[in-house]
């Protein structure tokens, strides 16, 4: 997947959040971010192979929330306004049911202005991996309990913990974490083929 980055200011304002939200209705065939700075990041669609990886992933975690319905689980194309004004999609994303329940219907529309409790980056052959990991560590630093970044090709799990330093795990079948995500085990064997 190929990413570009584009500054759009014009002024010292940054991108509000109705042009954005403009910008993406115009443009449903992109996946469309912005960064702190105002930047905007425009995403080429996945491939087959990590289409295929990401849908398993959130299958995954669907099942899961629906039998232990805890929170609320969110697809590649939802978009998070965080603490630092930057609008995310991660591939993957889990709120706390009490934490997604303070939003208004209005916010809960848009893009909503809360950090998730829980991210995902799946790793697409023509990702950056500096360039996910930076965007790892802004989802921690805007509040993001947890974070997984997985990268098929080197077979390894990023295990970002809100407070603790990066843990790498080589080419692990499962992965949990019951301190955020209580009784999920996620399978990756199918993520290594």
């Amino acid at each position: 997947m190929n990413t570009y980055t584009f500054n759009l200011k014009l002024s010292t304002e940054p991108i509000t959040d109705e042009y954005f939200h403009q910008l993406c209705c115009l443009n449903p065939e992109l996946k469309l971010e912005t960064n702190s700075q105002g930047e905007l990041i425009i995403m080429s669609p996945t491939g087959g192979e990590t289409g295929r990886r990401n849908l398993d992933l959130e299958g995954q975690f669907w099942y899961w929330n629906k039998q232990y319905k805890l929170g609320v689980v969110f697809d590649s194309s939802t978009g998070f306004t965080l603490p630092s004004g930057a609008k995310r999609s991660p591939d993957v994303s889990w709120i706390t049911l009490d934490r997604w329940n303070s939003l208004t219907s209005e916010e809960k529309k848009g893009f909503a202005p809360i950090a998730p409790d829980f991210v995902l980056e799946l790793m697409s052959p023509n990702d950056d991996l500096l360039t996910v990991q930076k965007k790892m560590k802004e989802y921690m630093s805007n509040g993001v309990r947890l974070g997984w970044l997985i990268n098929p090709e080197d077979k390894q799990v990023e295990v970002y913990s809100l407070g603790k330093a990066k843990e790498l795990l080589e080419h692990p079948n499962t992965i949990a974490n019951n301190d955020v995500l209580p009784g999920l085990v996620l399978e990756l064997d199918t993520i290594w083929e």
